[in-house]
């Protein structure tokens, strides 16, 4: 699929195996099911997207059952056209009526369920002041594997995105930075992603001079001068698949300290790629990357983890840092995005999103990683 096209639609029998093999997997880690809330991970087990709010939504999955959707009446024809909606029972509730009480038959009432991470705690103290022997853990404790690995039609979403995030950079490229604002650049970037066929900008990092030497530094108001490293760090959302790339630009000739810390950072993040391959622990590809700053003096400026997972948002598991001992699985897409932050001087970071194939790894961000000049 190239960047432009349409990708393949999910359907519901896609949906259904992504639901049955959450139930498996919940099985499998001792729970008694899973409760999913709206946001990523209903949208990725059904293909619904509806607001999260006080009325409740909650997603049913138990080992051997089929799944069952609880949803607001006012909010039933809209569940009901969801892609997944056929491989799924609908049982809706109405005003007045105690949501709770209709969710309670579908549960264990002594069961111990993994919940998603961001379900509201009404929603939550609602289900246990219902059902007090029941307990509950979140799907990133218990199951966060549950979105970590890709199969083909996502990958290509994901590379679609990444394809998206590099004709942007290529085109930023090509403007003045020098005498304008950091919102400025960070609008131009959002500009882009849409253009190139984003359907969400999540971030769009501009970080000039000192600011760059914060990693998650909020586009602001200052200027832009000549002399100035830039970090630029941008992605969101395409056919519902994340994009997230960084790159570091310099306005003018750098002097010979940036150029060697980006020459750093570059060698760093080339070792954390290469150190991809299956079977390696996560925390490898943070020590392989680290290994490197550290090596040239800089390791108590390399101040966050190496990367993190990417899929359905542009942040989830896995995360390649110290302690995470998770094996890599061919399929599994996530960031490798070393950095160096000298506080108030400048920062340097570079970021791929890559993904674990049986021989390695491979790239889905394939734009140039040396220190670019820009005016």
């Amino acid at each position: 699929m190239s960047s432009q096209s349409q990708p393949v639609p999910f359907t519901a029998d896609d949906y259904r195996a992504r639901m049955t093999r959450a139930a498996d997997t919940a099985a499998e880690a001792g729970l008694a099911g899973v409760l999913v809330a709206p946001g990523p991970d209903l949208v990725y087990l059904t293909g619904y997207r509806p607001v999260n709010t006080e009325r409740l939504t909650v997603l049913v999955l138990t080992p051997g059952q089929d799944p069952v959707l609880v949803v607001p009446t006012l909010e039933a024809p809209d569940a009901e056209k969801a892609v997944g909606a056929p491989a799924l029972t609908l049982r809706d509730w109405t005003d007045g009526k105690d949501p709770y009480a209709v969710t309670a038959p579908l549960l264990d009432g002594h069961g111990r369920f993994g919940i998603s991470d961001n379900a509201w705690a009404m929603h939550l103290l609602g289900l246990q002041r219902t059902l007090p022997d029941t307990s509950y853990v979140s799907l990133t404790e218990a199951l966060p594997m549950l979105r970590a690995v890709k199969d083909a039609p996502e990958l290509e979403r994901i590379a679609a995105a990444g394809a998206a995030a590099d004709a942007t950079y290529g085109e930023i490229l090509k403007v003045r930075f020098s005498g304008r604002k950091e919102t400025d650049i960070a609008a131009e970037l959002a500009g882009l992603l849409k253009r190139f066929g984003h359907s969400q900008v999540d971030f769009t990092v501009v970080g000039s001079g000192p600011n760059g030497a914060n990693p998650h530094h909020e586009a602001g108001e200052r200027t832009i001068e000549r002399g100035d490293m830039v970090v630029l760090d941008f992605g969101g959302l395409k056919h519902g698949y994340g994009s997230d790339t960084s790159r570091t630009v310099h306005v003018g000739e750098p002097t010979a300290e940036e150029q060697r810390v980006h020459d750093i950072v570059r060698e760093a993040q080339e070792a954390g790629c290469e150190a991809v391959r299956p079977g390696v622990a996560c925390q490898e590809i943070d020590r392989a990357a680290r290994a490197v700053i550290t090596e040239f003096g800089y390791g108590e400026r390399f101040i966050h983890r190496t990367g993190h997972g990417i899929g359905v948002t542009t942040h989830e598991p896995p995360y390649m840092i110290e302690g995470e001992e998770q094996p890599l699985v061919p399929g599994m897409c996530f960031s490798v995005e070393p950095g160096i932050y000298l506080p108030g001087r400048f920062g340097v970071r570079i970021e791929d999103i890559v993904t674990v194939t049986e021989a390695g790894g491979r790239r889905l961000n394939n734009t140039a990683r040396e220190l670019a000049i820009v005016e």
